[in-house]
Protein backbone atom coordinates (compact mmCIF):
# COMPACT_ATOMS: atom_id res chain seq x y z
CA UNK A 1 0.00 0.00 0.00
CA UNK A 2 1.31 3.76 -1.01
CA UNK A 3 -1.67 6.04 -0.97
CA UNK A 4 -4.81 4.82 0.75
CA UNK A 5 -8.15 6.29 1.45
CA UNK A 6 -10.17 4.92 4.02
CA UNK A 7 -14.32 5.58 3.70
CA UNK A 8 -15.71 6.23 6.56
CA UNK A 9 -12.76 7.86 8.47
CA UNK A 10 -14.66 9.19 11.18
CA UNK A 11 -16.57 6.12 12.56
CA UNK A 12 -16.04 3.62 15.41
CA UNK A 13 -13.30 1.98 13.75
CA UNK A 14 -12.36 4.62 10.83
CA UNK A 15 -11.58 7.27 13.42
CA UNK A 16 -8.72 4.89 14.95
CA UNK A 17 -6.99 3.20 11.58
CA UNK A 18 -7.11 6.45 9.85
CA UNK A 19 -4.45 7.73 12.69
CA UNK A 20 -2.87 4.18 12.23
CA UNK A 21 -2.42 3.77 9.00
CA UNK A 22 -0.75 7.59 8.92
CA UNK A 23 1.50 7.02 11.71
CA UNK A 24 2.83 3.64 9.61
CA UNK A 25 2.61 5.24 6.16
CA UNK A 26 3.19 8.59 6.51
CA UNK A 27 0.94 11.57 7.52
CA UNK A 28 0.33 12.45 3.71
CA UNK A 29 -0.30 8.85 1.93
CA UNK A 30 -3.88 8.27 4.21
CA UNK A 31 -6.81 10.18 3.16
CA UNK A 32 -9.72 10.53 5.75
CA UNK A 33 -12.97 9.75 3.40
CA UNK A 34 -15.87 11.43 5.07
CA UNK A 35 -19.48 12.37 3.94
CA UNK A 36 -21.79 15.09 4.98
CA UNK A 37 -22.32 15.60 8.28
CA UNK A 38 -19.55 13.65 9.69
CA UNK A 39 -16.76 15.43 8.54
CA UNK A 40 -13.32 15.17 10.33
CA UNK A 41 -12.04 17.53 13.23
CA UNK A 42 -9.01 18.08 15.49
CA UNK A 43 -6.04 15.64 14.94
CA UNK A 44 -7.99 13.77 12.12
CA UNK A 45 -8.65 16.77 9.92
CA UNK A 46 -5.26 18.57 10.85
CA UNK A 47 -3.21 15.12 10.64
CA UNK A 48 -3.54 14.53 6.49
CA UNK A 49 -5.49 15.03 3.95
CA UNK A 50 -9.12 14.44 3.69
CA UNK A 51 -11.86 14.19 1.26
CA UNK A 52 -15.58 13.94 0.60
CA UNK A 53 -16.07 10.51 -0.23
CA UNK A 54 -19.96 9.15 0.16
CA UNK A 55 -19.67 5.34 -1.51
CA UNK A 56 -23.58 6.06 -2.70
CA UNK A 57 -21.53 8.37 -5.31
CA UNK A 58 -19.23 6.59 -7.24
CA UNK A 59 -17.96 9.26 -9.75
CA UNK A 60 -17.32 11.04 -6.37
CA UNK A 61 -14.88 8.06 -5.14
CA UNK A 62 -13.57 7.91 -8.33
CA UNK A 63 -12.53 11.45 -8.06
CA UNK A 64 -10.60 10.78 -5.05
CA UNK A 65 -9.07 7.61 -6.05
CA UNK A 66 -7.73 9.50 -9.26
CA UNK A 67 -6.80 13.04 -6.98
CA UNK A 68 -4.64 11.06 -4.22
CA UNK A 69 -3.42 8.30 -6.69
CA UNK A 70 -5.06 6.02 -4.22
CA UNK A 71 -3.99 2.13 -4.42
CA UNK A 72 -5.68 0.54 -1.12
CA UNK A 73 -9.46 1.10 -0.17
CA UNK A 74 -10.20 0.57 3.02
CA UNK A 75 -13.92 0.65 2.94
CA UNK A 76 -15.83 0.99 6.36
CA UNK A 77 -18.68 2.53 5.48
CA UNK A 78 -21.92 0.89 6.78
CA UNK A 79 -24.84 0.99 9.33
CA UNK A 80 -24.42 -1.35 12.84
CA UNK A 81 -26.77 -4.30 13.76
CA UNK A 82 -29.21 -2.57 15.79
CA UNK A 83 -29.85 0.68 13.45
CA UNK A 84 -29.38 -1.05 10.58
CA UNK A 85 -32.85 -3.21 11.77
CA UNK A 86 -34.68 -0.17 11.65
CA UNK A 87 -33.62 1.44 8.56
CA UNK A 88 -33.34 -1.38 6.10
CA UNK A 89 -32.93 -0.04 2.97
CA UNK A 90 -30.26 2.47 3.90
CA UNK A 91 -28.28 -0.42 4.93
CA UNK A 92 -28.49 -2.08 2.11
CA UNK A 93 -27.80 1.44 0.02
CA UNK A 94 -24.53 1.85 1.70
CA UNK A 95 -23.35 -1.61 2.42
CA UNK A 96 -24.02 -3.22 -0.95
CA UNK A 97 -24.93 -0.39 -3.62
CA UNK A 98 -21.97 1.61 -2.18
CA UNK A 99 -20.04 -1.77 -2.22
CA UNK A 100 -20.39 -2.07 -5.65
CA UNK A 101 -19.59 1.49 -6.58
CA UNK A 102 -16.30 1.25 -4.92
CA UNK A 103 -15.39 -2.56 -6.29
CA UNK A 104 -16.35 -0.61 -9.62
CA UNK A 105 -13.80 2.35 -9.02
CA UNK A 106 -10.82 -0.64 -7.80
CA UNK A 107 -11.69 -3.02 -10.76
CA UNK A 108 -11.09 0.29 -12.85
CA UNK A 109 -7.95 2.06 -10.84
CA UNK A 110 -6.33 -1.50 -10.09
CA UNK A 111 -6.80 -0.62 -6.11
CA UNK A 112 -6.93 -3.35 -3.87
CA UNK A 113 -10.06 -3.19 -1.34
CA UNK A 114 -11.26 -4.08 2.43
CA UNK A 115 -14.51 -4.10 3.61
CA UNK A 116 -14.88 -5.58 6.86
CA UNK A 117 -17.45 -7.99 7.50
CA UNK A 118 -19.13 -9.82 10.86
CA UNK A 119 -19.89 -12.31 13.08
CA UNK A 120 -23.41 -10.70 12.33
CA UNK A 121 -22.95 -12.73 9.05
CA UNK A 122 -23.49 -16.34 10.71
CA UNK A 123 -27.47 -16.99 11.81
CA UNK A 124 -29.22 -19.16 13.96
CA UNK A 125 -28.39 -22.65 11.95
CA UNK A 126 -24.43 -21.95 11.71
CA UNK A 127 -22.42 -23.51 14.51
CA UNK A 128 -21.93 -21.36 17.27
CA UNK A 129 -18.59 -23.35 18.93
CA UNK A 130 -15.68 -23.13 16.70
CA UNK A 131 -17.42 -21.66 14.01
CA UNK A 132 -15.86 -22.46 11.16
CA UNK A 133 -14.15 -20.49 8.15
CA UNK A 134 -16.22 -21.99 5.78
CA UNK A 135 -19.67 -22.79 7.16
CA UNK A 136 -23.48 -22.13 6.60
CA UNK A 137 -24.44 -18.29 6.84
CA UNK A 138 -28.11 -17.40 7.39
CA UNK A 139 -28.82 -14.49 8.83
CA UNK A 140 -32.10 -12.89 9.30
CA UNK A 141 -31.30 -9.87 10.17
CA UNK A 142 -30.14 -6.94 7.38
CA UNK A 143 -27.12 -6.31 9.05
CA UNK A 144 -26.23 -9.85 8.65
CA UNK A 145 -27.57 -10.44 5.29
CA UNK A 146 -25.86 -7.13 3.69
CA UNK A 147 -22.41 -8.59 5.43
CA UNK A 148 -23.11 -12.08 3.33
CA UNK A 149 -23.51 -10.30 0.28
CA UNK A 150 -20.13 -8.11 1.26
CA UNK A 151 -18.17 -10.90 1.26
CA UNK A 152 -19.44 -13.08 -2.04
CA UNK A 153 -19.46 -9.95 -4.14
CA UNK A 154 -15.96 -9.49 -2.95
CA UNK A 155 -14.95 -12.81 -4.16
CA UNK A 156 -17.15 -11.74 -7.15
CA UNK A 157 -14.96 -9.18 -8.24
CA UNK A 158 -12.00 -10.87 -6.85
CA UNK A 159 -12.20 -14.34 -9.61
CA UNK A 160 -13.79 -12.26 -12.51
CA UNK A 161 -11.68 -9.31 -12.81
CA UNK A 162 -8.72 -9.83 -10.21
CA UNK A 163 -9.54 -7.10 -7.90
CA UNK A 164 -7.28 -7.43 -4.53
CA UNK A 165 -10.05 -7.80 -2.19
CA UNK A 166 -9.77 -8.91 1.51
CA UNK A 167 -11.55 -8.93 4.81
CA UNK A 168 -11.93 -9.93 7.95
CA UNK A 169 -15.40 -11.15 10.09
CA UNK A 170 -14.80 -8.59 12.53
CA UNK A 171 -16.02 -9.65 16.58
CA UNK A 172 -17.32 -7.25 18.66
CA UNK A 173 -15.03 -4.16 18.80
CA UNK A 174 -14.26 -2.38 22.77
CA UNK A 175 -12.46 0.67 22.69
CA UNK A 176 -12.07 4.26 24.89
CA UNK A 177 -11.60 6.19 21.84
CA UNK A 178 -15.41 6.83 19.99
CA UNK A 179 -18.24 5.61 21.96
CA UNK A 180 -20.35 2.88 20.14
CA UNK A 181 -22.73 3.99 17.49
CA UNK A 182 -25.77 0.99 17.46
CA UNK A 183 -24.35 -2.29 17.39
CA UNK A 184 -25.13 -5.57 19.50
CA UNK A 185 -22.10 -5.82 20.99
CA UNK A 186 -22.06 -2.28 22.51
CA UNK A 187 -22.62 -3.28 26.24
CA UNK A 188 -19.21 -4.55 26.17
CA UNK A 189 -18.32 -0.86 25.84
CA UNK A 190 -21.11 0.65 27.48
CA UNK A 191 -20.32 -1.12 30.92
CA UNK A 192 -16.57 0.42 31.25
CA UNK A 193 -17.77 3.71 30.93
CA UNK A 194 -20.51 3.17 33.79
CA UNK A 195 -17.63 1.17 35.60
CA UNK A 196 -15.61 4.58 35.65
CA UNK A 197 -18.32 7.04 36.13
CA UNK A 198 -19.17 4.80 39.50
CA UNK A 199 -22.75 4.45 38.13
CA UNK A 200 -24.64 1.02 38.21
CA UNK A 201 -24.66 -0.75 35.01
CA UNK A 202 -27.97 -1.87 32.98
CA UNK A 203 -27.04 -4.42 30.70
CA UNK A 204 -29.41 -5.44 28.28
CA UNK A 205 -28.18 -9.18 27.18
CA UNK A 206 -28.91 -11.78 29.23
CA UNK A 207 -26.21 -13.65 31.72
CA UNK A 208 -24.83 -16.74 29.67
CA UNK A 209 -24.87 -15.49 26.22
CA UNK A 210 -21.62 -15.49 25.24
CA UNK A 211 -20.10 -13.77 21.83
CA UNK A 212 -16.94 -12.71 20.38
CA UNK A 213 -15.33 -9.72 21.39
CA UNK A 214 -11.86 -7.90 20.47
CA UNK A 215 -10.08 -4.60 21.80
CA UNK A 216 -9.66 -2.03 19.38
CA UNK A 217 -5.30 -2.27 19.05
CA UNK A 218 -6.17 -5.65 17.87
CA UNK A 219 -9.27 -4.74 15.47
CA UNK A 220 -6.58 -2.62 13.47
CA UNK A 221 -3.88 -5.08 13.75
CA UNK A 222 -6.12 -7.39 11.91
CA UNK A 223 -7.03 -4.70 9.78
CA UNK A 224 -3.80 -3.85 8.43
CA UNK A 225 -1.88 -6.84 8.63
CA UNK A 226 -4.40 -8.85 6.00
CA UNK A 227 -3.58 -5.70 3.64
CA UNK A 228 -0.39 -6.44 3.71
CA UNK A 229 -0.45 -10.24 3.56
CA UNK A 230 1.38 -11.91 0.89
CA UNK A 231 -1.12 -12.59 -1.45
CA UNK A 232 0.28 -16.18 -2.53
CA UNK A 233 -0.11 -17.23 0.87
CA UNK A 234 -4.33 -16.56 0.91
CA UNK A 235 -6.66 -19.31 0.06
CA UNK A 236 -9.23 -17.23 1.41
CA UNK A 237 -9.69 -13.78 0.98
CA UNK A 238 -13.39 -12.41 2.11
CA UNK A 239 -13.95 -12.93 4.76
CA UNK A 240 -11.19 -13.92 7.63
CA UNK A 241 -12.76 -15.39 10.97
CA UNK A 242 -10.81 -13.00 13.56
CA UNK A 243 -11.18 -13.68 17.34
CA UNK A 244 -9.06 -12.85 20.68
CA UNK A 245 -11.98 -13.66 23.41
CA UNK A 246 -15.47 -14.53 24.19
CA UNK A 247 -17.16 -13.91 26.97
CA UNK A 248 -20.83 -13.14 28.63
CA UNK A 249 -22.05 -10.27 30.80
CA UNK A 250 -21.19 -12.06 34.24
CA UNK A 251 -18.00 -12.56 32.89
CA UNK A 252 -16.89 -8.98 31.72
CA UNK A 253 -18.45 -7.55 34.86
CA UNK A 254 -16.38 -9.73 37.59
CA UNK A 255 -13.11 -9.08 35.81
CA UNK A 256 -13.70 -5.16 35.89
CA UNK A 257 -14.98 -5.79 39.58
CA UNK A 258 -11.53 -6.91 40.34
CA UNK A 259 -10.93 -3.28 40.10
CA UNK A 260 -13.89 -1.92 41.10
CA UNK A 261 -15.12 -3.95 43.94
CA UNK A 262 -18.19 -2.20 44.56
CA UNK A 263 -19.49 -1.73 40.59
CA UNK A 264 -22.80 -2.83 40.20
CA UNK A 265 -24.79 -4.03 37.47
CA UNK A 266 -28.45 -5.38 36.88
CA UNK A 267 -29.95 -7.21 33.55
CA UNK A 268 -32.85 -4.90 31.59
CA UNK A 269 -32.91 -7.43 28.52
CA UNK A 270 -33.32 -5.75 25.37
CA UNK A 271 -35.39 -7.99 23.24
CA UNK A 272 -34.42 -7.03 19.37
CA UNK A 273 -30.50 -6.90 21.08
CA UNK A 274 -30.49 -10.43 22.94
CA UNK A 275 -32.33 -12.15 19.69
CA UNK A 276 -29.51 -10.54 17.32
CA UNK A 277 -26.85 -11.91 19.70
CA UNK A 278 -28.26 -15.44 19.82
CA UNK A 279 -28.17 -15.56 16.33
CA UNK A 280 -24.39 -15.20 16.77
CA UNK A 281 -21.57 -17.33 17.10
CA UNK A 282 -19.91 -17.76 20.65
CA UNK A 283 -16.66 -18.43 19.47
CA UNK A 284 -15.19 -18.34 15.95
CA UNK A 285 -12.39 -20.86 14.79
CA UNK A 286 -9.58 -18.16 13.16
CA UNK A 287 -7.22 -20.71 12.56
CA UNK A 288 -7.41 -19.97 8.69
CA UNK A 289 -6.16 -16.14 9.56
CA UNK A 290 -3.54 -17.57 12.05
CA UNK A 291 -2.43 -19.81 8.94
CA UNK A 292 -2.93 -17.81 5.82
CA UNK A 293 -0.86 -14.63 7.29
CA UNK A 294 0.15 -15.01 10.75
CA UNK A 295 -3.21 -13.45 12.45
CA UNK A 296 -2.49 -13.49 16.35
CA UNK A 297 -4.28 -11.32 19.06
CA UNK A 298 -1.96 -9.46 21.76
CA UNK A 299 -4.91 -8.58 24.31
CA UNK A 300 -6.72 -11.09 26.60
CA UNK A 301 -10.15 -9.60 28.80
CA UNK A 302 -7.76 -9.62 31.75
CA UNK A 303 -5.26 -6.93 29.43
CA UNK A 304 -8.06 -5.28 28.12
CA UNK A 305 -9.88 -4.81 31.05
CA UNK A 306 -7.08 -2.51 32.54
CA UNK A 307 -6.35 -0.89 29.88
CA UNK A 308 -10.08 0.27 29.20
CA UNK A 309 -10.37 1.46 32.66
CA UNK A 310 -6.73 3.09 32.90
CA UNK A 311 -7.74 5.13 29.69
CA UNK A 312 -11.48 5.70 30.32
CA UNK A 313 -10.09 7.22 34.55
CA UNK A 314 -7.72 9.63 32.04
CA UNK A 315 -10.65 10.38 29.40
CA UNK A 316 -13.62 10.99 32.38
CA UNK A 317 -11.89 12.18 35.34
CA UNK A 318 -9.00 14.44 33.87
CA UNK A 319 -6.94 15.84 36.19
CA UNK A 320 -7.03 19.68 37.50
CA UNK A 321 -4.58 21.92 36.60
CA UNK A 322 -2.72 23.23 39.26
Amino acid sequence: MNNILVIGSTGQIGSELTRELRRRYGSSHVVAGYIQGAEPHGELLEGGPSAMADVTDGTMIAEVVKKYHVDAIYNLAALLSVVAESKPRLAWRIGIDGLWNVLEVARQEQCAVFTPSSIGSFGLSTPHLRTPQDTIQRPQTIYGVSKVTTELLSDYFQKKYGTDTRSVRFPGIISYVTPPGGGTTDYAVDIFYSAVRGEKFVCPIKAGTMMDMMYMPDALKAAITIMEADPSRLVHHNAFNVTAMSFDPETIYGEIRKHRPDFQMEYQIDPLKQSIAESWPDKMDDTCARREWGWSPDYDLRRMTMDMLKHLEEKLRPQESS
